[in-house]
């Protein structure tokens, strides 16, 4: 939720679990392979400036309820310390809903709840997640002043596995065979109060007038865990439409034209100039921005300002066994694992992943081997697709034999991109993470009095090497003037 000086605007960013808006895409980051692991010692770049600290350069109020999912092994990583005036959530991707702990691995396990830079132990009271949260939102609106601006960012855990509700939202879905559908539906119908209640809360406060409220997720269903991208092809994880294409609303009394449908590209990154924009702030020269203000694209009905979407390039996912420079025109090796999206057009290359188009399996308890999947079958060697996503949203007809001038012109595009990444970020995991090492608790594990020792000890040892070298030399200069100190000690 954003708030402007002059005029009062308060912004509210509610997410399906969602990681905060970006101003870079992955490339730029070094987070452009998988997500950050619980173990391993990293986390969104330090160098990176973040929405909520460019926020409180002009006066706003920061809040982060939810998930955090941008690492945490050392303190600097910590939400408190990117932007953020309070934190109440967990640190990691997922966890359980009620007890809040996770299981990284068998032996590799702690609580995972945090009120700013400590563990939560007083508010661990079995209450679900979903609930949790919007309970501390709603304190947040009671106790803030509501003519002074306010960001406010929910990240909530729903809808992510494990598969977990209150059981009386089951009840409007008993006809729902296929069990984690139908917890799917229930974890979901949990959501949709939780966000009502919320927006209660705005109202009943004193911002709903001035507010504007963006609900927004990071990624397609997975179909294995009850969720449902069809008639998408692909799923979570993918480079599919049902897997980067995600749903959305922008709610708020100040938008021009409401109840209209945006069919225009938006990007997660476009969030970053957008709110800043609107809450009046500035965004420096020389910040590097992959995103666009996109507010009279949502408000207005206007054109978009972006004409394509870097999706992603992976360049140490699993590379595609038939991928070559010649397959791409010598343009681009096809072996990687990439997705671009220019105008109308999408050109994917290497393994895109899970490629079938699955109907919702609200019918069944069988296994994914009796679902009634459209399964496909590639010709051998098969490692570029295009599509005109405009006019096949669904990725049924491959048009990459039929125009080569577009692929050649869309692989340029990935190739300009490429000049641009920085190396990935995807360390080995630090057995010093192990909760058992931090009293139960997920939390930082690299201390900064650490990493100064190891500097302070390996300055030490560069000393007596130097010192050791200059022995040897003054041996080898004046080998009489330590025969004399011998005698003389003597």
């Amino acid at each position: 939720m954003i708030q402007r000086l002059s005029s009062c605007i308060k912004i509210q960013m509610a997410f399906d679990e969602i990681r905060m808006p970006r101003l870079l895409y992955q490339i730029h980051t070094g987070l452009q392979h998988s997500i950050i692991r619980p173990t391993q010692p990293n986390c969104l770049p330090l160098d990176n400036v973040t929405l909520p600290q460019k926020l409180k350069e002009v006066g706003y109020s920061t809040h982060m309820v939810g998930k955090w999912h941008l690492g945490f092994y050392r303190r600097e990583c910590m939400p408190t310390q990117r932007g953020f005036d309070s934190f109440f959530g967990s640190l990691l991707g997922s966890g359980d809903y009620y007890t809040h702990f996770k299981c990284d691995s068998p032996g590799i396990c702690g609580y995972d709840l945090y009120e700013n830079d400590n563990a939560a132990w007083d508010h661990d009271n079995g209450i679900y997640s979903t609930q949790m949260y919007t309970q501390k939102v709603q304190q947040i609106l009671a106790s803030h002043n509501p003519r002074k601006p306010i960001f406010l960012y929910i990240a909530y855990q729903a809808v992510h596995s494990p598969l977990q509700a209150p059981g009386r939202y089951f009840e409007h879905y008993r006809s729902i065979n296929n069990i984690n559908r139908r917890r799917y539906a229930a974890m979901l119908a949990c959501l949709d109060e939780a966000i009502n209640n919320v927006t209660l809360a705005l109202r009943k406060y004193g911002y709903y007038e001035n507010s504007i409220i963006i609900y927004s997720s990071d990624n397609g269903g997975q179909p294995m865990a009850g969720g449902s991208n069809w008639p998408l092809r692909g799923s979570k994880g993918t480079y599919w439409e049902g897997g980067i294409r995600a749903v959305g609303f922008v709610h708020s009394p100040l938008l021009k034209n409401k109840g209209s449908v945006c069919k225009e590209l938006v990007h997660i990154t476009d969030w970053f100039p957008t709110l800043i924009t609107l809450a009046e702030g500035q965004i420096d020269e020389d910040i590097q921005l992959d995103g666009y203000d996109v507010w009279e694209t949502i408000s207005e009905g206007r054109r978009s300002p972006r004409v394509d979407i870097l999706h992603n390039i992976d360049p140490i996912y699993t590379k595609a066994k038939n991928g070559s420079w010649a397959a791409g025109y010598g343009i681009w090796n096809t072996a990687i694992q990439s997705a671009i999206r220019v105008n109308h057009w999408k050109l994917l290359t290497g393994n895109p992943g899970y490629s079938d188009w699955v109907p919702p399996q609200a019918f069944s308890n069988a296994g994914p081997n009796r679902w009634h999947n459209e399964r496909v079958s590639w010709s051998a060697g098969k490692t570029v697709w295009l599509f005109n996503i405009t006019a096949d949203p669904y990725e049924r007809v491959d048009l990459s034999a039929r125009h080569p001038e577009v692929v050649k012109q869309l692989l340029r595009r990935l190739s300009q991109f490429n000049k641009t990444a920085v190396p990935v970020r995807y360390p080995p995991k630090d057995p010093r993470s192990n909760p058992k090492l931090n009293g139960g608790v997920w939390g930082p594990w690299f201390k900064e009095d650490e990493k100064k020792k190891k500097s302070d000890k390996s300055k030490g040892v560069n000393k007596q090497k130097k010192n050791k070298n200059k022995k040897k030399a003054n041996r080898k200069k004046g080998q009489s003037f330590h025969c004399r100190s011998r005698l003389a000690g003597g």
